[in-house]
């Protein structure tokens, strides 16, 4: 097992510190532990990250290509007692501080789900502090309204206002989203297989590139030919802003399968790159039907954002800025160290959702399937 304090990273978040707190700022305890990170974050109401701690798991993942959920819950278990500790003293905090605590009650892998759910239940009890299940998603959802940019770094201080089109993608989750407010997300397409997440993951497998591969497969995808290899564009000639990504990791395996080995850099390069062009493609295509579907034109949503872990994807972000300008609306998306699943969009989540009094009252129990439109 990993030595916890190696693999504690602290995030720098001095560029995402809007001011100091003021004395009606609202401060909140985000714990996340939904899948390979032990993450904790103190967040105030005036969009301040005061600390962020992230324990990362991936090296003791990376041996297996993906993440082992038994020795994920286990990391967890040893490291959410020295991440909560290193936030709050990272911030010159105490427990006693916070206004509200608020963990991840879902939807991820359930031991993990659980070891931060309960930490921060027993938090909260102890100290009779307000305490609030954040759904996954939803943190990924609203980070962009605690901090954003554009794709060319541009930043965004004052975050993103309601309404927005959402493209929410990750390892285990792909979908677009009209977001109208905390706790209102209507499903405007989603993947009917596989995640774009996973896809990127898998065909960097297939290459031995290791884990995680998404950013192996973007990096390697700078050098190379996009045009070389043929993928499908699953969907792409059907109606709708439904997904499918099953398809092209078919098409990836085969064309692997009879190519010669072993793989010169010039063939993974051009192969990443043809591959990537294609999720762009996909993710496009569906967007482009997104704004043209009748609940969202009536919206009328000023800004195209994407989010989750998929979002550091440098060309998916190229591709949805130009999108976005081309139908006169604002590109935004949370900066590179909030993509992935972290401890401050929970803790933001926890502020949004306590201001409209979404607290816990009563018990409740974890989930590892929480769809966003059951909010």
């Amino acid at each position: 097992m990993m030595n916890t304090e190696e693999n504690i990273i602290k995030m720098d978040m001095g560029a995402m510190n809007g001011g100091d707190k003021s004395a009606d700022a609202l401060l909140c305890l985000g714990i996340e532990s939904s899948c390979d990170e032990t993450s904790a974050a103190i967040v105030d109401s005036n969009q301040n990250i005061l600390s962020h701690i992230i324990y990362s798991q991936i090296p003791e993942h990376q041996k297996y290509g993906g993440v082992v959920p038994e020795l994920a819950a286990r990391a967890h278990i040893l490291a959410i007692d020295t991440v909560v500790r290193q936030t709050l003293a990272a911030a010159g905090k105490s427990i006693s501080d916070m206004d509200v605590i608020a963990a991840t009650a879902g939807p991820g892998l359930i031991g993990g789900v659980l070891i931060g759910w309960l930490a921060a239940t027993g938090m909260a009890q102890a100290t009779g502090k307000p305490l609030v299940a954040v759904n996954h998603l939803e943190g990924h959802a609203l980070v962009p309204r605690l901090h954003a940019a554009a794709a060319d770094g541009t930043d965004l201080p004052d975050g993103v206002a309601f309404p927005y089109l959402l493209m929410l993608a990750s390892g285990g989750h792909c979908q677009i989203l009209l977001v109208r407010g905390v706790g209102q997300y209507e499903q405007i397409g989603q993947t009917l297989d596989d995640s774009a997440g996973e896809a990127f993951d898998k065909v960097a497998k297939m290459l031995g590139l290791g884990y995680p591969g998404g950013p192996v497969v973007d990096a390697r995808a700078q050098k190379g030919n996009p045009t070389r290899f043929h993928f499908p564009r699953p969907l792409c000639d059907k109606p709708g802003c439904d997904f499918s990504f099953s398809g092209i990791k078919t098409a990836a395996r085969t064309m692997l399968d009879k190519a010669p080995e072993p793989h010169s850099d010039e063939f993974i390069n051009d192969f990443c790159a043809s591959f990537q062009a294609a999720v762009v493609d996909c993710i496009v295509n569906r967007l482009e039907h997104a704004m043209k579907d009748e609940r969202v034109r009536k919206a009328a949503p000023q800004t195209l954002v994407v989010a989750g872990g998929v979002a550091k994807n440098s060309a998916i972000r190229a591709a949805m800025e130009r999108l976005a300008g081309s139908n006169d609306m604002t590109f935004a998306a949370p900066p590179l160290s909030l993509c992935t699943d972290n401890g401050a969009m929970i803790a933001w989540a926890g502020i949004e959702n306590f201001r409209v009094g979404r607290i816990v009252k009563e018990p409740i129990a974890p989930r590892p399937r929480w769809p966003l439109t059951e909010l």
